[in-house]
């Protein structure tokens, strides 16, 4: 096996061991008024992680895309010096006698996604398990969804959770990556009569999406899950008019859900108005515009914002769904463009792939993983913004959450595979990102 020295990948992830350490000992400061190491371990744990994974892709002769990982890990990094500069006890876990803070807890589920993410880019070199198997894959997905109907737990409204003892875990976050697989599969098949075949899928979408919005209340999954599918079939088949009927089917089923279901009613009418009910129904928004407007350009800066109301946080899960607010009020708005401007480059690596992908396959399924990245990020930083209903969508390598972690770092192993066997039958002259 012929090592290939990635040195782009290499530059580009130096600045991380600056920029994490940096981060979390500035916050210590701003929090303590103290210059103290602090919970710098956690910093340089995860800096070497990134480092790790560099290195197994290295020894491994990996030839896939070389911006990726270093733009996970600074968006992770931003993500992870936010978690620090929380209360640790908003979230953790418990495990054989050690207790781990939520920051702790996240750093470990960094290092189960990429080792996740290494295992596919690296062991998945025939995509033929995911092609010739979509039919076994739909089935996953529709046995993980009818047992989230069944056994789900709620949690803000939205039953999103299974609960195994002491592991809980977001079906969803699964679901959405075998849908992934499943319409690249399907729309990557020669069909002599297009219109039918791909209208019924439509409506079959139609009615998954529909009862996700009836049954587990979560409408953030299910304009997800219909944009990601809409996006897919444009690609496909190139007509606007498919795209059209999509959004106007989308359109009346969430008007009917909102005429017939009070959560969906309660949801909607929240986003169009939350200081109806500042400090009820509406506190989480009004909090998160709050956030906003204190943040301004500059920001707050590193442990000097979100003031607490009578030793509270002032926004609710802000680990989670609110986390972009967080990093809003201390970075600013050019914080927050940066770490928008981070996620449209890795978009645009994810697009990069799906165009320079050798089948039809590996173009649909970059498409579908680089849309379901990218239309995470929208929803959950236009609910954050009041641009959409608020959901329970999370930012990718940036909320709390290791079903979100792991299944976003599925969905980078498999870009850098597709990326990988694109390339391995070229011999660049130099070293190329």
């Amino acid at each position: 096996m012929r090592v290939t020295w990635r040195a782009v990948e290499l530059r580009m992830l130096l600045p991380l061991l600056v920029l994490v350490p940096l981060g979390f000992a500035v916050t210590h400061i701003a929090q303590t008024g103290r210059l103290e190491p602090g919970p710098l371990g956690l910093a340089i744990a995860y800096v070497a992680l990134m480092l790790l994974a560099h290195l197994a892709l290295v020894a491994s002769g990996f030839r896939g895309d070389q911006l990726m990982l270093p733009l996970v890990g600074v968006v992770g990094g931003i993500g992870l010096v936010i978690l620090n500069r929380l209360p640790q006890e908003l979230a953790g876990t418990s495990a054989f006698g050690i207790q781990l803070g939520m920051a702790g807890t996240q750093v470990l589920w960094f290092a189960v996604g990429l080792v996740a993410m290494l295992a596919v880019a690296i062991g998945l070199r025939d995509d033929g398990i995911l092609r010739h198997y979509k039919y076994t894959w739909a089935a996953a997905g529709a046995v993980l969804l009818v047992a989230t109907f069944q056994f789900g737990k709620e949690v803000n409204g939205a039953r999103l959770w299974i609960d195994l003892g002491p592991v809980q875990f977001q079906p969803g976050e699964f679901i959405k990556l075998v849908l992934v697989v499943f319409i690249a599969a399907y729309l990557a098949e020669p069909i002599a009569i297009p219109p039918l075949p791909y209208l019924l899928p439509m409506l079959a979408m139609f009615v998954i999406v529909m009862a996700i919005v009836v049954f587990s209340k979560d409408l953030g999954t299910a304009l997800l899950f219909f944009g990601i599918f809409l996006t897919m079939l444009f690609v496909a088949t190139g007509r606007r008019s498919y795209v059209l009927i999509g959004i106007l089917l989308f359109l009346g089923g969430a008007f009917v859900a909102y005429k017939l279901f009070g959560h969906v009613r309660v949801r909607v009418d929240n986003w169009l108005n939350p200081f109806a009910d500042p400090s009820g129904a509406g506190y989480q928004t009004v909090q998160a515009i709050y956030a906003f407007g204190r943040g301004g350009l500059f920001g707050e800066g590193l442990g000097q914002g979100l003031p607490t109301i009578n030793g509270v946080l002032p926004i609710p899960f802000v680990q989670t769904d609110f986390i972009f607010a967080a990093v809003a009020e201390e970075l600013g708005l050019i914080g927050a463009f940066a770490l928008l401007a981070l996620m449209a480059t890795l978009v645009f690596r994810g697009l990069r792939v799906a165009v320079l992908a050798r089948d039809d396959f590996s173009t649909m399924l970059a498409v579908g993983l680089t849309a379901s990245l990218g239309l995470q990020t929208l929803i959950i930083v236009g609910g954050n913004l009041k641009l959409v209903p608020l959901t329970g969508i999370t930012f990718p390598f940036v909320s709390y959450g290791g079903s979100s972690l792991l299944a976003s770092f599925l969905m980078v192993g498999l870009l850098l595979a597709i990326s990988h066997r694109s390339a391995r039958d070229v011999a660049p002259p130099r070293d190329q990102p």
